[in-house]
This record gives C-alpha cells, sequence and structure tokens, in this order.
C-alpha cells in the first residue's frame, strides 16, 4: 500500500472505535464496491427503502443497485411528478424500513454534521425509519466536531446550492456569508450517538465521495 493508503486504514480503525463507542453500527470498506455490497447485505428483503438529496449515494451506484435487486419498495423522490408529489414522498421517508444517507462531515471523535433546508432528511435520520445507513467517503473526515460544522457550512452548502440552485449569497459569491435568507443550512443537526443502539449504521469509505 502507498503511503496515503496506510495512512487512511489507520484513521479508519480509530474513527470505527469512536462510533462504536457511541453505540454506532460502523464499518469500513476500502472501495465504493465493497461499500454497496455492505449496504445491501444491511437491507432485510421486503423493506421498504427512501432517501433525500444525497448525491453520495447516487454517483457510487447504491441507488441503481437498491433498484436492480428488485426486493424492496423503493420511495424515490426523484420520480415524483410534482412538487406536491414530491412532499409526500419526503413524508413517506419518514416511516420507511430504511433510509439511505451520507454526512456532510465526519469528525474523528464520531460525530456527524448534517446541514438541510427543509429538514426532511434530518428528521429522517433522527426519528422515525427503523435503520438508517450512511455511505461517508474518507474526504469529509475532519478533527473535531468544530471542524465538522464548518466544513457542512462553508464547503458542503455552497456547493449543493450550485446542484440545487438556490439562490442566496454562497450560491453568488461561492462562499457562507452566514446569512437568514430561506437557505441549504437552515438546519444544522448533530448526531452524537445512535438510539437505539446500532439502529444507524455508518459505512466508511476509504474514497472520494460526494461533497
Amino acid at each position: 500500500m502507498n503511503p496515503k493508503e496506510v495512512r487512511t486504514d489507520k484513521v479508519a480503525e480509530k474513527i470505527l472505535k469512536s462510533l462504536e463507542a457511541r453505540r454506532f453500527e460502523a464499518y469500513y470498506c476500502k472501495t465504493t464496491e465493497e461499500a454497496i455490497e455492505k449496504a445491501l447485505s444491511l437491507i432485510p428483503e421486503g423493506n421498504s427503502v427512501g432517501w433525500g438529496g444525497s448525491d453520495t449515494i447516487r454517483a457510487m451506484g447504491l441507488v441503481k443497485a437498491v433498484y436492480d435487486a428488485g426486493k424492496y419498495t423503493i420511495i424515490d423522490r426523484d420520480t415524483a411528478k410534482d412538487m406536491q408529489e414530491r412532499d409526500e414522498m419526503h413524508r413517506q421517508t419518514l416511516t420507511c424500513d430504511t433510509f439511505l444517507a451520507s454526512a456532510n462531515a465526519l469528525s474523528e471523535d464520531g460525530q456527524l454534521v448534517n446541514v438541510d433546508g427543509n429538514g426532511n432528511r434530518i428528521a429522517a435520520i433522527s426519528f422515525g425509519p427503523k435503520s438508517v445507513i450512511f455511505i461517508i467517503g474518507i474526504n469529509k473526515v475532519v478533527k473535531t466536531h468544530e471542524d465538522a460544522v464548518a466544513r457542512a457550512r462553508t464547503i458542503a452548502a455552497p456547493i449543493n446550492t450550485q446542484r440545487f440552485g438556490n439562490v442566496q449569497p454562497c450560491f453568488v459569491e461561492g462562499s457562507c456569508a452566514d446569512c437568514v435568507s430561506t437557505t441549504s443550512c437552515t438546519y444544522v443537526h448533530t448526531t452524537r450517538a445512535s438510539a437505539p443502539p446500532k439502529r444507524i449504521k455508518i459505512i466508511l469509505v476509504g474514497e472520494n465521495l460526494g461533497y
């Protein structure tokens, strides 16, 4: 292995211990292919499966893999005919069996940070779905919780405004202006632990994924 891979493996080992101490069910996969296989193994046949706006799970091929498996009831907001149906699908995901997500940042001591405009994603993370599965690229790992909040607001949020076309200061300027408009970071959410234990499952991937 090259030095970067060695360092990644060592950091991952440390983070898994931090996550397990916080009652998360945690795994490390070196590649996206391994991560997809692990995620599917954690979703029982017949489950209803939903997700929010995560670019990570789409780009890595997990959404396609869930469809291709042919054994789940899928709640996919991207299939909605209009905003009313899309909002209804958001509500349906709050009671699905398995919710798929990524995180905007993960601190080395095992805390997840997410920013959300409407709150549908962090609502599902907090309560409702029986199981939540996070796929998190190593690029989202930072040292402290404060670093995680900073990453979520100053890196992930401004990029997502470009993706969704949310016209606000960080869309125009490319950097966080700490604005109070209807923003991509209306909600700033920290998940400090899993309650009940192991309800939240985290797959850390040794590749750069998402923003």
